[in-house]
Parts: C-alpha cells; sequence; structure tokens
C-alpha cells in the first residue's frame, strides 16, 4: 500500500511513560478516550501491514511536563533513552524525536545536548504550548538558536490550549482544538521573526497544516495592515511555503488541496499517527491518500519517500521506491 514510505508521524507510548501519566493522573490524554497500547512489536507489524518501511517515533501530547521541572527533566531522560533503545533494536526501521523539558529552557538546552550528541535523535518534538507558553516566545530564544546551530529538524505537535475546558464543548481537544492550537503556534513562530532569525530549523508542522491553508492570507492581511514601517510586513505566505506539513489524519477529500494552494508537493510528508487510531482508520486513511487525485504524477513518491529522507537520510538504507502513479 504504502511501500517503501517513511512514517514522520508516528508515536511511542512506553510503559514508564504510561506509568508518569497515571501518577499525574492523565488517563484520557486531552480527551482521547484511552492512553493506547503500544510496543515496538505492534509497531513494527502495523508498518509491515502498510508496507512502511521506517517510522520517527516521538511522545505525543500531553507531552512530559506535568507541573514539576526536576521531574519533567528526569522523563524527558527517560523516554529519550528509551526512543534511543528502540532505535538501536531496530536502527532500520526506527527514527525518534527528543522529548524535551520545556517550559524549563535550561533543561531543555541540557536534553538538547544529551539527545543529539549522546543519543543521536534524529530531532525534536515541540508541544504547540506548555503551560500557555508558546514557540515564539522570547524566553524559547535561546533554545531555538541552539537548535538552529545544530540545523534540527523540530516537529510540533499539538497540545490542549490555554483555558480548552471554556472552548472545547466538553470534546476531545484533538477533533478541533489541536488544529488551532498548531496553527496559533506557528502563526508565532512566523510574526515573532523566530523562523527568520533561525532559517536554518527544518520544522513540521503536523494534521495537513491545521487551520494554515485556510488563515494564511488572512493574517498575511492583517499583517501588512498593521505592519510597522520599517522592514516591511512579513510575507506570511513565504514563510509558511517553506516549511514541512505531515498529512496525519483526514487529509482527504479537502484538507489536501487546500494545503497544495499553500505548500508544493516538495513540502509533504506522511503521517499515520499511530498507536492513536485503530488500525483500520490508519488503513482507510493511507488508502485515501494513495487514491487522492493531488497524488499523481511525483508527488505521492515525494511525500512518501523522497521528501522525508531529505530530512531524514539515516533511514534511506531500507527505504525502497514507490514510483509515481500515472
Amino acid at each position: 500500500m504504502l511501500e517503501g514510505a517513511v512514517d514522520v508521524h508516528a508515536h511511542y507510548v512506553p510503559d514508564l511513560y504510561r506509568e508518569a501519566l497515571l501518577e499525574a493522573r492523565i488517563t484520557e490524554p486531552d480527551g482521547f478516550p484511552r492512553i493506547p497500547e503500544w510496543s515496538p512489536g505492534a509497531a513494527l507489524d502495523q508498518m509491515d501491514g502498510l508496507g512502511i518501511a521506517a517510522s520517527v517515533i516521538s511522545i505525543s501530547s500531553p507531552g512530559i511536563h506535568f507541573g514539576d521541572d526536576r521531574a519533567a527533566r528526569t522523563l524527558a531522560r527517560t523516554v529519550n533513552e528509551i526512543g534511543a533503545a528502540t532505535v538501536a533494536a531496530n536502527p532500520d526501521r526506527f527514527g525518534f524525536l527528543a522529548s524535551l523539558p520545556l517550559p524549563d529552557v535550561n533543561g531543555a538546552l541540557e536534553e538538547v545536548a544529551y539527545a543529539f550528541d549522546e543519543l543521536n535523535a534524529d530531532g525534536v518534538v515541540l508541544m504547540s504550548n506548555v503551560a500557555g507558553r508558546y514557540p515564539g516566545d522570547p524566553e524559547y530564544e535561546e533554545l531555538m538558536a541552539e537548535l538552529d546551530r545544530r540545523a534540527a529538524v523540530v516537529v510540533l505537535h499539538p497540545a490542549s490550549p490555554p483555558s480548552w475546558q471554556a472552548v472545547s464543548l466538553g470534546r476531545p481537544r484533538p477533533m478541533i482544538e489541536f488544529p488551532f492550537d498548531t496553527t496559533r503556534a506557528v502563526v508565532n513562530l512566523v510574526l515573532t521573526g523566530t523562523l527568520e532569525r533561525h532559517p536554518r530549523l527544518r520544522l513540521v508542522v503536523p494534521h495537513v497544516g491545521s487551520a494554515l491553508p485556510v488563515l494564511a492570507d488572512r493574517v498575511d492581511g492583517f499583517t501588512r495592515a498593521i505592519a510597522p514601517g520599517d522592514g516591511g510586513p512579513i510575507d506570511v505566505p513565504a514563510q509558511l511555503a517553506n516549511l514541512y506539513y505531515d498529512v496525519a489524519g483526514d487529509a482527504t477529500p479537502r484538507a489536501l488541496p487546500a494545503l497544495l494552494g499553500l505548500a508544493a508537493p516538495s513540502q509533504l510528508l506522511y503521517g499515520s499517527d499511530f498507536p492513536f487510531p485503530p488500525p483500520p482508520v490508519i488503513e482507510r486513511l493511507a488508502d485515501n491518500l494513495v487514491g487522492a487525485e493531488a497524488m499523481v504524477g511525483g508527488a505521492l513518491e515525494l511525500m512518501l519517500r523522497t521528501n522525508p529522507l531529505r530530512l531524514f537520510p539515516r533511514l534511506d538504507r531500507n527505504c525502497i521506491s514507490v514510483g509515481p502513479r500515472d
């Protein structure tokens, strides 16, 4: 189905992380009805069933900071070492993204050094917000500069927004709040000039661009209307066009064409979101992607293999060409 693909939006839920969630009294993360079961074997079975050659795994929302900096540093180190061990056991099949104990910036900087220099992490995952603090916050500038220095792959993952209780209307936050919080985080990175200051960052936006395809022109229009005289306005669509976008979730029939109005096929990446959706849902979404009208010519090959291997070249040896569709 997806022969030779690289999945850049897959998660791992090791037992020690599950225990940390339960200790923090998180049994339904972000309103999701359960903490999903996960093991490397189950992940490999799912990958083999879909023809996925390699998956880049990360810790999902709610992340690893539950209010205590010291505990978050310990949990970050634990899950990152588990991620690295998973890769070491199956180096052709897995990559991993390091978790950082934000909003503790000093702890995050220490973990970046350890994750990249000792664990050979393939990138980092950042929550769209932690305790109401978003990427692009001035407090994060030293961290972003260090990630830029390393030309790091930075994958955003949505989290519940502040005061979600007032806006979610009792529904799971991944339904509506996740796309808007991702959009809020990316817009903040653009409008604070963070992406311009750190051009070596390789940022991946999840879930088919979230709400960015339909809000990009609106944000750009407001920015131009209120831009200060010095330096001129930020070209919002141009900056967004340079980012990468995974297509995890319901990409068809409407979201994917909208995203392709903002970003070229060269910026698309495949994502399954395993193990959160049930296997039949992952299979249905994969079928829909392969059969999508937008995935013609070389677009499928770009999304499934060429683009992710540009970001994660270490995984190249296990990936075979899927070939373009007519």
